[in-house]
This record gives structure tokens, sequence and C-alpha cells, in this order.
């Protein structure tokens, strides 16, 4: 039976409210319990990581000298230069604004037009955008490595930035995943020969119409890029840039408990930004839900 259905006896019959009650209510401590072992099991290493933070690994002794480190910025009395975690964080935010900006420049109006015009070009643009899952990060960067190398040397220069054409490609499949169930969920033809029937022209028709009814998928696909080119190291490290990542790494060469307490806080981030994207699709879908039934 599907989650939010109505539940149904083994005739097909909706069931007694009574009845339909006690399912709800196992289904609701089923999910709950389930709910509660998966939270326990993925809290283990990060209690464990917390831990390591606060208590040293020789002496035993409890110390809040990381996290001071970490919201001071002052880590010198510990021995340890944080000036490439900073250089990596902020390359890592600019490389997730550049990436989600090209990623929708590219994918959007891309996607929009094969779903109005050919499924089978649709279909085509599926198989490409999945071949990044399929292919490992190492090999990526071996086809990736001579075109950067002949980049850097003539046109853009060594800047991590530009690590965003690489990130455009590792993005793409979750991304389009989110784009295609948004324009599943409606009718873009539909819409597009309302519109142009009316007079608007298709950028009108673009901007106007099918981009705010994309909204919910381009937040989503938005919101997964930023996680993905958050928590890249493979293609950075080989390539010899610096991001987020690959600066954790060094910075815990140096001190591992103040690496392990920046890579605690880049998890809470990802955690707040899933929670306010869950709470904004469920704003929008109970308003939507309000609206119709006026």
């Amino acid at each position: 039976m599907a989650v939010g259905s109505t539940p149904r006896d083994a005739a097909g019959f909706a069931a007694p409210p009574q009845l339909r009650s006690r399912i709800l209510a196992r289904q609701s401590m089923v999910k709950g319990i389930v709910i509660t072992l998966v939270l326990l099991f993925l809290s283990v290493p990060l209690i464990s990581m917390l831990l390591f933070t606060v208590r040293q690994p020789l002496s035993g002794r409890w110390s809040m000298a990381a996290w001071k480190a970490v919201f001071t910025g002052d880590a010198q009395s510990m021995g340890t230069d944080m000036s490439v975690l900073w250089q990596g964080l902020g390359a890592s935010l600019g490389l997730s604004a550049v990436t989600v900006a090209l990623m929708l420049a590219l994918m959007v109006p891309a996607m929009v037009i094969a779903h109005i015009r050919s499924a089978r070009l649709e279909r085509a643009m599926e198989w490409v955008a999945t071949l990044p899952l399929t292919i490992p990060a190492i090999a990526l960067v071996v086809g990736l490595g001579p075109i950067y190398r002949w980049l850097s040397a003539n046109v853009f220069g060594t800047g991590s930035i530009w690590l965003c054409f690489a990130y455009v490609v590792l993005v793409m499949p979750y991304a389009f995943r989110a784009m295609a169930l948004g324009l599943e969920s409606i009718d873009v033809t539909t819409l597009c020969d309302a519109s142009r029937s009316l007079g608007a022209s298709w950028p009108r028709v673009f901007v106007r119409v099918i981009i705010p009814n994309l909204r919910q998928a381009i937040v989503s696909a938005s919101f997964i890029s930023i996680a993905v080119v958050l928590g890249e190291y493979t293609v950075a490290s080989l390539l010899g840039r610096i991001n987020l990542q690959v600066a954790l790494y060094q910075l815990g060469q140096s001190n591992s408990q103040i690496s392990a307490a920046m890579s605690l806080l880049a998890l809470l981030f990802g955690v707040i930004v899933l929670a306010v994207l869950d709470r904004a699709s469920s704003t929008a879908t109970h308003r939507k839900e309000d609206t119709g039934c006026l």
C-alpha cells in the first residue's frame, strides 16, 4: 500500500475508521522505529568525531581548544596555520556558486526544449547526463588533466575557480534527475501552447511560465549540486587545486582535531541545507494544495 493512501480491506473497499486508524498508527510506529534505528546508526561516527575533537589523544584530557581555534581563527598556539583552510573554504563557496550558475544555464533550457520537442532527444540527454556516474573520478581526471594543463598555461591560469567546468560534469546526473522530476510533474506542452496562443514570445514563456513552475526542481538541483561541490576531493586533489576537502586533508596532517571539527561543521551545514530544502518544499506543496482547495 502506498504511503499516504487510504487503507483498504482484501476486497478493495475502504477500511472502517477504527481499522484505518489502527493501520495508520501501526505504520507510524514502524516508520518511527526505522527512522530511530537509522539515526542511531548514523550518529555513532558523528559522536566519535565530536569526542575526538574535545579529548586529547595522548593524555586523555578534555579540551575545547580545537573548537576555539575554529571559531576564532587563531590556531597558532596549537602549531597550525589555518590560512589554507580559509583559502579552501573560499574556493569551494565560489565554486559552488559558479557551478550552480553554469549548470542551470546549460541544463534548464536544454531539458525544457528536449522535453517539448522530442522524447528521443530527452532519452539521449538522460543517457549522456548519467555517464559521470559510471565513469570513476580518477578516469575523469586522466581525461581532464591534459585539457586543464593546456588551459592553465594558455588561457585561464591555475586558480581553483576553473574547476567549475569539471564540477558541472560531476553534478550533471543529480541535477538532471531533479529537473526531470520537475518537468514530469507539470504539463509543459500545454502551458507553452496556452501562453503562445495568448501572444507571449518564447523567451517570455520560458521566464514567466516555465521557470516559476520549475522553481522547486531548480532549488533541489542547486542544493544537490552545492552538496556535491562542497564534498568533492578527488578531482581537486589530482589536478593540484585547493578546495575545502583538500584543505581539510592538509590541515589534518598538522592538527587532526581541528580538521575533524571543521568536517563536523561541514556536515552540519549540509544537514541544515537539506532541512531548509525539505521545509521549503513542504510549504510550497501545502500552499499549492490550499490554493487548489480555494
